[in-house]
């Protein structure tokens, strides 16, 4: 084999794959495509428990913990091992959850770090396909994070990270991956959860929110009049807005996709169509939105919190407020 011939076939095989889910994506607004419907899991109700503060947060997650312990149980007398594992980790007395809820696909919010203590807060919002049976790769994005902002922190700096599985992800190839719905009955969770951290952390703590791929559109729709000091669109295949202006909200936009990242591929367009808007507009890194393009460096869809990468260390300078550092696209 020549020289060069490895590297030239991988780089023809990514550019397949990534047309190939864009096509996926876009073929999902004409030809509606859905798995097999999942088995209902039972799973009991969600605690019942008052908004949390600093001086109840233990007893929030302790709460949590248990509730998560009763659904692997169930789990695993309905002979779903796989989702009992997973709840049974979550019920683990090293986690922080401040939410849990294992009835469906599942919902959880998962706090890592001193919250109550911390000078900047990030809330990393996921996109399609995340759920119970898969909270394990979101929370290794999130644990990434973390461990990047304790080692950049300047001295005396808290933070904390939150993993924010707080709505029903769409699935890729769906319907619902490619209109607002789910984003529009997601924002008023992530509206009320913000409200959650000013509440615990007090009003000096500066909070951002770094939202993945869909997750950027349901941030785009939470994002009027909230009180967050950054939001950050990572890989995003548009808001539904034409401009970052017409988020209106007080924080700086950022904006970043990998040069290898399939989503450049899906047609920055929005169409109205049996009732619903198909598309979320103008290309998030495309001047024409107006966010603030920071590099985020040559890996693909699922590679911006990989530890080393240029996204991750831009958007640990985006949360600790180091925006003269953060280099851009």
């Amino acid at each position: 084999m020549r020289p060069g011939t490895t590297v030239r076939w991988r780089r023809r095989v990514g550019r397949w794959r990534r047309a190939g889910c864009a096509a996926l994506i876009t073929g999902a607004v004409v030809f509606p495509l859905s798995g097999a419907a999942r088995p209902q899991i039972p799973a009991p109700a969600p605690a019942v428990l008052a908004a949390p503060t600093a001086a109840t947060l233990e007893e929030t997650y302790a709460a949590n913990r248990a509730n998560a312990e009763r659904a692997a149980r169930m789990a695993a007398d309905h002979g779903d091992h796989d989702r009992a594992a997973a709840d049974r980790s979550l019920a683990d007395r090293s986690r922080r959850l401040l939410a849990f809820d294992g009835r469906g696909a599942g919902l959880v919010i998962e706090v890592l770090g001193d919250l109550a203590r911390a000078d900047r807060v990030a809330v990393l919002v996921p996109g399609s396909d995340t759920g119970i049976d898969t909270y394990g790769r979101f929370r290794a994005a999130a644990l990434a994070l973390h461990r990047q902002l304790v080692a950049e922190a300047p001295a005396g700096t808290r933070t904390a990270v939150v993993a924010w599985l707080g709505y029903a992800t769409p699935g890729t190839v769906s319907t619902t991956v490619v209109t607002t719905d789910r984003a529009d009955g997601a924002a008023p969770g992530l509206r009320d959860l913000v409200a959650d951290l000013r509440r615990v952390t007090g009003p000096d703590t500066r909070l951002s929110l770094l939202c993945h791929s869909y997750g950027s559109v349901v941030c785009a729709r939470a994002a009027h009049g909230l009180a967050v000091s950054d939001i950050a669109l990572v890989g995003s295949p548009g808001t539904g807005s034409d401009t970052a202006a017409g988020l209106h909200t007080e924080a700086r936009i950022w904006a970043g996709r990998g040069a290898d990242d399939w989503v450049e591929h899906v047609p920055h367009v929005g169409v109205g169509l049996f009732g619903t808007t198909v598309g979320f507009g103008t290309d998030p890194v495309s001047p024409d939105f107006g966010a603030r393009v920071f590099d985020a460096g040559d890996g693909g869809h699922s590679d911006y919190f990989d530890t080393g990468s240029r996204s991750l260390t831009n958007l640990a300078r985006i949360v600790l407020g180091q925006t003269t550092e953060v280099t851009h696209g």
